[in-house]
């Protein structure tokens, strides 16, 4: 095998139509694009949502809601996801619980505005968690086994 003998395999690599070369060739006079209407102009490309010129649907029908593009999304853990991750050796229960952490034991797995605990299930093990928000339920559940909570 020899490098100027490479070559593509047949039919991998096609050539460009080469239209408006007469009428022997076959796409000669209108070049395949039929005899005049828009689609036969230069530059005549409608839009996806383009209905004939009538009203289009997306104009027809009212607009309503709002994105806040200002909105904070928090990443949520519930207390029995924490005990769940101590238990199963994930997190250590003797290290902060931050969002950072939570990241590196690749529980997340992108870094939000911030980490929000929620009280759903029950904790038993003494932890420090560091958080943005977290809700009054989990805060008391928190202290009761003997654990901190602070942003």
């Amino acid at each position: 095998m020899k490098l100027n003998a490479l070559m593509d395999n047949l039919g991998s690599r096609k050539c460009a139509k080469r239209v408006g070369r007469g009428i022997g060739s076959g796409s000669g006079k209108t070049c395949g694009r039929g005899h005049k209407g828009q689609k036969a102009r230069a530059g005549s490309r409608k839009q996806a949502t383009f209905q004939g010129g009538q009203m289009p649907i997306l104009r027809r029908f009212p607009k309503f809601g709002f994105n806040n593009i200002f909105a904070k999304s928090y990443a949520t853990i519930n207390l029995g996801e924490i005990q769940k991750f101590i238990d199963t050796g994930k997190i250590d229960a003797k290290k902060e619980i931050s969002i950072d952490s939570l990241l590196a034991a690749r529980i997340l797995n992108r870094k939000m505005d911030g980490l929000k605990v929620l009280a759903k299930g029950e904790i038993k093990t003494a932890v420090n968690v560091v958080a943005v928000k977290w809700s009054k339920a989990a805060e008391a559940a928190i202290v009761k086994a003997g654990g901190t909570i602070k942003s």
